[in-house]
């Protein structure tokens, strides 16, 4: 059969139309932003552990039961830490600065939160052993206070994969909220905790590139690529698990380890990186449901997509997105009169019967609740585990899909004002 020729006009006509429409793609599309980083090697993505090349890369998942937890002696050389029991970080501080991480030492500075129901770790500084030994022995003083309510209010350039890895993994046995602030980085290694939180706020900066091997013995870059797929393995592992998408262990492989790939708002929410957990929302719906009623299920996942497209914005700061999800939670019935406890943002109703009880009359600038002056001192409690707190109602990757179609040094500053923790 022939091939038939379009005429010259109308092969010029549709080319030019074509490019147009290349060119309207290319302008609309976000512009992707990377950062040089001085010396990755004192944050970034930074891995030690022997690697066998040749074996499947084994799962390092931690012990759920952190009770069995080490209390040898520790310091915190490559960070500061701080525990307040105020969610609001604008007008409260960070709280009373952690200079000994024994048990005695760990209940006295978060005996006062066992009232509220709720404490905030403000880190600073790299991930490594001693950060995820902090988390493991501040999650089993909260279970013994039954402080169910747990965020963690990171600023970190990143670390050590491995440690990163084991860190998410007891965050994610021990629910917490992740917030990373305005002015804080979560940079490198730090995204794998991001991964672990039950929900995560960010109004901060993310940002990934290739892991180092500092311990490789790799000769070419064969051998080095044989070394890496095997930490990317474990990598993959970890981010499927906890339900973050593993596309970010290929996209970190693309980046050199002396720049950084900020991940946009849209990026971070595709990766599952953003809000609600979606892996834990799955096993939440299930437990509400039962608990709970159909009903209140239906109201959370409706204000879980209000939420995102109301107060989840790029311009917001966690303070911000905090009161805009409160604001907006009583036009979906809550806090529900049955499962007041499950409902969204119920930590801040912790908070503000306890206040309101002491009678105190000044308001929390963005929780419009009251915010007590001195707290009556803890009442002694058996050690006991708690019951793990419910995944926040806020941000669910899977609820906005239903609405819408190292680095250097510690950078300064810092998850929804434990606003998506219910």
């Amino acid at each position: 059969m022939p091939i038939r020729r379009l005429p010259l006009p109308l092969l010029l006509t549709a080319c030019i139309a074509l490019a147009a429409c290349q060119r309207t793609a290319e302008d609309t599309a976000p512009p992707v932003e990377t950062v040089e980083v001085a010396s990755p090697e004192e944050g970034g993505a930074v891995s030690s552990a022997p690697v066998d090349v040749d074996a499947v890369p084994a799962v390092p998942v931690a012990e759920p039961d952190t009770g069995g937890v080490d209390w040898s002696p520790m310091t915190l050389p490559a960070g500061t830490a701080s525990i307040s029991c105020e969610l609001d970080y604008a007008n409260a501080g960070d709280g009373t600065p952690l200079t000994a991480f024994d048990h005695d030492a760990l209940r006295e500075a978060m005996a006062d939160c066992a009232e509220r129901g709720v404490f905030r770790l403000r880190f600073k500084g790299r991930v490594t052993e001693d950060f995820t030994r902090l988390m493991k022995r501040l999650a089993v003083v909260a279970d013994e206070l039954s402080i169910n309510k747990r965020v963690l209010d990171i600023d970190s350039s990143g670390g050590m994969v491995e440690e990163a890895i084991r860190a998410g993994d007891v965050i994610a046995e021990t629910r917490w909220t992740i917030w990373v602030r305005e002015g804080a980085v979560c940079h490198s290694s730090c995204v794998f905790l991001l991964a672990g939180g039950d929900t995560r706020l960010i109004g901060g900066r993310v940002g990934i590139h290739r892991i180092i091997r500092m311990s490789s013995t790799a000769s070419t870059r064969a051998e080095l690529n044989r070394e890496l797929r095997a930490v990317y393995g474990r990598v993959r592992d970890y981010l499927e698990r906890n339900g973050a998408a593993v596309a970010v262990a290929d996209l970190m492989m693309a980046v050199p380890n002396r720049s950084l790939r900020i991940l946009t708002p849209d990026e971070l929410k595709l990766y599952g990186l953003d809000g609600v957990n979606p892996a834990q929302d799955d096993l939440d719906r299930l437990r509400l449901m039962r608990k709970c009623g159909q009903d209140f299920v239906a109201r959370r996942d409706a204000y879980a997509r209000a939420f995102d497209t109301t107060c989840n914005a790029p311009d917001r700061d966690v303070e911000q997105m905090a009161n805009c999800g409160l604001e907006l939670r009583g036009k979906f019935g809550f806090p529900d009169e049955q499962c007041p406890t499950e409902s969204p943002l119920s930590e801040f109703d912790l908070v503000g019967a306890l206040t309101a009880a002491a009678g105190n009359a000044s308001r929390l600038r963005i929780l419009g609740v009251p915010v007590g002056e001195p707290r009556p001192a803890a009442r002694p409690t058996t050690p006991a585990r708690a019951t793990p707190a419910p995944a926040p109602a806020a941000v669910s990757a899977e609820s906005r899909a239903a609405s819408e179609p190292a680095d250097e040094g510690d950078a300064a500053a810092d998850e929804e004002a434990e606003a998506p923790v219910p």
